[in-house]
């Protein structure tokens, strides 16, 4: 399965921004959980926010919850990120990333296998 993610952008302080992670070559993302995570300069990669198989949010970080939204539109096998007030300290690059799901998977990093190559996301003050 590879993942490409796509939408990072330079946004200013309060805008959104929507990033979206495509299933190439035709996969399915069907039975997989699928998450985004981010890493800023320096810091460990996070979770910002994961989707069950069946369309649960299992995880969503405290210091985006009531701006970010994780969807995953099935027709089209893409997983979007839909950020709104964008502040600074939502720097980073951002990965999708997905596995097969079972009753077990959250939002930790180690537990997914498929990551994409990353999309660099600046928001300035």
């Amino acid at each position: 399965l590879q993942l490409v993610e796509s939408g990072g952008s330079l946004v200013q302080s309060g805008e959104s921004l929507t990033l979206s992670c495509a299933a190439s070559g035709g996969a399915s993302l069907d039975g997989y959980a699928v998450g985004w995570f981010r890493q800023a300069p320096g810091k460990e990669r996070q979770g910002v926010s994961c989707l069950s198989s069946t369309d649960i949010v299992t995880y969503s970080a405290i210091s985006v919850k009531g701006r970010f939204t994780i969807s995953n539109d099935h027709t089209k096998n893409t997983v979007y990120l839909q950020m709104n007030d964008l502040r600074p300290e939502d720097t980073a690059v951002y990965y999708c990333a997905a596995v097969m799901d079972s009753t077990y998977i959250k939002c930790g990093r180690r537990e997914y296998d498929y990551w994409g190559q990353g999309t660099q996301v600046t928001v300035s003050s």
